[in-house]
């Protein structure tokens, strides 16, 4: 069965939010929702190597789907255990991202703080 939460990669690029204010998405059209992709230096390969190394660390994320270019986090609050996904996509010119709550109207800006904090991990990669 499909997994409707993840919206998966269109063409080359990762779906855009809906109207709820609950998602961000480096290719989002409306500024509010617009999260800027992830850089770094070197290949595909080492960005992908050092984005697992930085998600399998961080509390509350179980990797659902792990392809060439492609990772699909997901993450559980560990208070309320809302469930929010979160999707990488690995290109050469920097990671596309997209976070978005399964529930809910407003996350009170969980998926850009936490997407902040990966990014604090991330970069500066990969030497």
């Amino acid at each position: 069965g499909s997994n409707p939460v993840a919206k998966g990669v269109n063409g080359n690029q990762l779906a855009d939010c809906p109207s709820s204010p609950n998602c961000i998405s480096s290719t989002a059209q409306s500024e509010d929702k617009f999260y800027p992709h992830l850089t770094y230096q070197g290949t595909t390969e080492q960005a992908k190597h050092k984005l697992m190394e930085v998600l399998n660390a961080y509390p509350g994320a179980e990797i659902a789907n792990n392809g060439d270019h492609y990772i699909h986090a997901q993450f559980t609050t560990a208070i309320m255990r809302f469930t929010d996904d979160a999707e990488f996509l690995i290109l050469e010119d920097g990671i596309q991202v997209r976070s978005a709550s399964r529930v809910g109207y407003s996350d009170l800006g969980k998926n850009r703080k936490r997407m902040d904090e990966i990014r604090e991990s991330f970069e500066p990669c990969c030497e």
